[in-house]
């Protein structure tokens, strides 16, 4: 008997792992075309529009849960959005996407910028209003449980270092660069931990702490968008690794979002498997250079694209280097 997953014999999964990395593709593309122009808001528009062009032509009857924001708040991509090629053509699926994340890198042409999707069957992704998220996140192979939000980030460091065997200083966190996080930097710099601070793109930061020996990122640390969260999510549950989140609801207008999103216990600590569940795919194209990712290069000839495509079922990682030699094919509608 062939596996079925989502509805699906093996062979349609692996089609369908390739078709959702032609829709992180045309995002990038799109929006590397007006990169380092100092226009975010060309670059996300770029990105949006390329997105979901790719994305209605996949055979799922999808809906975004998580998108460009609520229907009033954004022309596309929106939560909300059905999108594919609709009912009848293939599975029922939610969506999380984020078609430029990164946008001020984008803009500025610096490093890590990315586009990203993440699929699973109906109420596998957690619906997130677009609030802060308190985040902890390591890489695969790691006992369960070894870190937790509720520790002190001193003690979740050192236990780190000690199921990966080196000293405290061997150990790399990554944080966002925010005035919010002052206290944090402190408490790990205490350790003798470094930190690698970036200025954007968190769902990438958390992404990092899959390949450690690639990266150089062992944990990451702080809080960041409750979307990008569970995108982030979503690709840890494919790579193996771990991940806790909590949303910041600190206005009365946070806990309406939340209410309905139907949000009801605003101190829950989220699981990797309630932000992610069941089977998860995940994709991601570099938009500009990084650490896991190269942006993408147009050439005379060709645009060269460097993607990551990610299946739960088997915790399979593939790495996706596309040389699109009909470049005009990106110029369609």
């Amino acid at each position: 008997m062939p596996e079925q997953i989502l509805g699906m014999d093996n062979v349609q999964n692996r089609m369908l792992t390739l078709e959702i990395v032609r829709v992180t593709e045309r995002a990038a593309v799109a929006a590397a075309k007006v990169r380092g122009r100092g226009d975010e808001r060309l670059a996300e528009q770029a990105a949006v529009e390329g997105m979901r062009r790719e994305l209605n032509r996949l055979p799922i009857d999808g809906r975004i849960v998580i998108g460009e924001g609520e229907r009033d708040e954004a022309p596309m991509l929106y939560v909300g959005e059905a999108v594919g090629l609709g009912p009848g053509s293939g599975p029922q699926v939610d969506i999380a996407l984020d078609p430029l994340e990164g946008t001020t890198i984008a803009a500025k042409d610096m490093p890590n910028s990315i586009a990203a999707l993440a699929l699973a069957g109906t109420g596998g992704l957690l619906k997130a209003p677009d609030v802060y998220m308190e985040k902890i996140a390591i890489g695969p192979g790691y006992p369960a449980g070894l870190v937790d939000l509720d520790m002190d980030p001193a003690e979740a460091i050192r236990a780190l270092a000690k199921a990966k065997g080196v000293p405290v200083e061997r150990i790399t966190a990554c944080i966002l660069d925010r005035p919010r996080h002052a206290e944090l930097i402190g408490a790990v710099r205490t350790t003798g931990a470094a930190i690698r601070l970036i200025g954007d793109g968190d769902v990438a930061g958390v992404i990092h702490t899959t390949d450690p020996l690639e990266t150089g990122i062992d944990i990451y640390l702080g809080t960041g968008g409750a979307p990008e969260g569970v995108l982030a999510a979503a690709a840890l549950r494919c790579s193996g690794g771990q991940m806790q989140g909590r949303l910041l609801l600190r206005t009365d207008e946070d806990k309406a979002r939340a209410r309905r999103m139907g949000i009801e216990d605003f101190a829950k600590k989220y699981e990797l498997e309630e932000m992610a569940a069941g089977e998860v795919y995940f994709a991601a194209t570099g938009v500009t250079d990084g650490n896991l990712l190269q942006g993408v290069r147009f050439r005379p000839d060709a645009i060269i694209t460097h993607s990551v495509v990610m299946r739960s079922a088997r915790n399979t990682i593939r790495w996706v280097r596309s040389h699109h030699t009909r470049a005009e094919k990106f110029d369609e509608p």
